[in-house]
């Protein structure tokens, strides 16, 4: 099949069953994490390849191994403790990892990803096992090509790089950000099946401001100030020239980068080789899809909808971007357009009645003719509880990663305008939430629908229970890998994530409206995924992309593509 993303696959045997080549032997392969299957390998196995007693007697099942690793993973006493034992597991054995994650992905996802993965890399430095993946720094200059050919993987189609200044809500972590683009990975083979073997994170490791990090002597990064200006930029040129020549079919995701960086290097490379920017994307569609299907469960139109953002970094400028892009696709067009979208920064309501010094906040600001009209036109009168009573937002969603800023007099205010408030505490980790949705639903009598960006548990209110949904990327951005690689698209587009967020906002269904959630369960990632996959494929292939496949069954091609952990025969080469 065109495109093929099995590397599993390698050989056919006799009875055209697969089977996996195995080049390494003895000693070596039990420490090879991609081949390595410790108990799991019979009898014969063992005999084959210079195993046979370097093992227990016993021969287990990849489900005996799985349930024996969760238990051993569970039985640690804290999140960090628990994601320090799943790392271990994943540097022994790949597949039983991917086992273990894709059995109990609600219960693992908030320790292999947030909120737990913010705590690793604080913590990296001291924490620190075993390498993985790859760490760029400006000393590699002029031989990125040479230091990437070192990867331990051929065939990359997926990479996630972060230079690590942003790194969640905790800001510059350094060397430790690599956690993030490893977490990223595992929920994109998780959720998305992609092999782990096609898979790389990467750290731009271009230094650090952090100075608790530059004065602590088990610091593992490059131990100057960060890189900034033109040297910056001609670093981040080479390493994309670099990841273009040795992995033309290669998607580069970039992550947790500085706001203003993180739109320029979109834009700077958004037509040299297929790229998004989960943090401004990705965040924008999972918060979209949330939109849409509250309007469902509130009855009130999407072009009808008012919505108003805290935060103006670049998840808040995605979201709001997403937003309008849906919202012209439903009719809305020009003036009614613009003003269905408010966002506010730290000096309130973004208007353009004086010099906006981030480029990238310009598209959403309004003019000052119609802050005034509102009553929004002094500036000292912008903030949230103002805006609030005088937009009387449907819609209230923070990005703002300012912990306790939808205040009970701003969620009240609102509740007194609208039937149904729709608010999205957004930022993550759990410190920085906006709100806890205890105190949302509980300030609005139960009438508010909430999600978060960080796992939160059901909330009991007048004798219901209230599922809160997290708008979490984790059901975005995998989708959207797979169908880019499914049809080797040429490019990522906003339509692209558009198409994502309405998928998953279908995905929802009746029943967990009825709860207050306003996402699927986390347990159902992988049948989502397929589908937000088979939709970013079909736009890809609309837009001219994308070449058709040949067949074009695409639902066929993405369920495919998609690796399930499991043991195949194996040959020794």
């Amino acid at each position: 099949m065109k495109n093929q993303l099995r590397p599993d696959r390698p050989l056919v045997g006799s009875d055209g069953g697969a089977e996996l080549a195995v080049p390494f032997r003895g000693r070596e392969l039990l420490t090879h994490p991609m081949y390595n299957r410790s108990t799991a390998f019979t009898v014969e196995e063992r005999q084959l390849l210079g195993i046979e007693g370097l093992l227990p007697h016993a021969v287990s099942s990849l489900d005996q191994q799985s349930r024996r690793a969760y238990e051993n993973v569970m039985r640690k006493p804290d999140a960090l403790e628990r994601y320090i034992g799943l790392a271990a597991l994943q540097d022994r054995n790949e597949t039983l990892f991917y086992r273990v994650l894709v059995d109990h992905v609600e219960e693992l996802m908030p320790i292999v990803y947030t909120p737990t993965v913010g705590k690793a890399c604080q913590e990296y430095s001291r924490i620190f096992r075993r390498a993985r993946g790859m760490h760029i720094t400006p000393e590699h200059r002029g031989r990125i090509r040479e230091v990437l050919s070192n990867a331990p993987f051929e065939d990359v189609r997926l990479i996630v790089a972060t230079d690590n200044e942003r790194i969640l809500g905790l800001g510059d972590q350094g060397a430790g950000g690599i956690g993030i683009p490893i977490g990223k990975l595992a929920l994109y083979t998780a959720a998305a099946g992609i092999h782990p073997a096609q898979t790389l994170p990467i750290s731009l490791d271009v230094g650090t401001d952090n100075p608790a990090l530059l004065t602590d002597d088990l610091y593992l990064g490059w131990r100057h100030a960060r890189l900034r200006g033109p040297q910056y930029d001609s670093l981040v040129d080479e390493f994309v020239q670099a990841v273009k020549d040795l992995f033309p079919r290669a998607l580069l995701q970039w992550e947790d980068f500085k706001k203003q960086v993180a739109f320029d290097l979109l834009d700077r490379y958004h037509d040299q080789l297929p790229s998004f920017n989960d943090d401004i994307q990705g965040t924008a569609a999972v918060a979209a899809a949330g939109v849409v299907a509250a309007s469902r469960r509130t009855g009130i139109p999407l072009t009808e909808q008012r919505i108003l953002i805290l935060g103006a970094g670049a998840a808040g400028i995605g979201i709001g971007r997403q937003l309008q892009d849906l919202l012209g696709a439903a009719g809305l067009s020009g003036d009614a357009l613009h003003w269905a979208v408010a966002v506010l920064d730290s000096k309130g309501l973004l208007v353009a009645d004086s010099h906006i010094r981030d480029v990238y906040k310009r598209q959403l600001a309004w003019s000052p003719e119609h802050a005034a009209a509102v009553g929004l036109g002094d500036p000292t009168r912008r903030g949230l509880l103002e805006s609030v009573k005088a937009l009387k937002p449907t819609v209230l969603i923070g990005a703002s990663g300012q912990p306790g800023t939808f205040t009970e007099e701003v969620v009240r205010a609102m509740a007194e305008r609208v039937e149904m408030p729709v608010i999205f505490p957004m930022s993550n980790p759990t410190s920085q939430c906006e709100a806890v949705p205890a105190d949302l639903i509980a300030w609005t009598h139960g009438k508010a629908l909430v999600a978060t960006g960080s796992p939160f548990k059901p909330v009991h209110y007048g004798g219901t229970t209230i599922r809160v949904g997290q708008g979490n990327n984790a059901y975005i951005f995998p989708g959207v890998g797979l169908g880019v690689l499914v049809v080797g698209a040429r490019r990522v587009t906003d339509a692209m994530f558009s198409r994502a967020a309405e998928a998953l906002a279908a995905c929802v269904s009746e029943a967990d409206l009825a709860t207050g959630a306003l996402y699927p369960p986390l347990s159902e990632i992988r049948s989502v995924t397929a589908r937000i996959a088979v939709a970013v494929a079909e736009e890809a292939i609309r837009s001219g992309d994308a070449d058709p496949l040949e067949g074009g069954c695409l639902d066929e091609a993405v369920r495919f593509a998609m690796w399930d952990p499991a043991y195949l025969p194996i040959r020794a080469v």
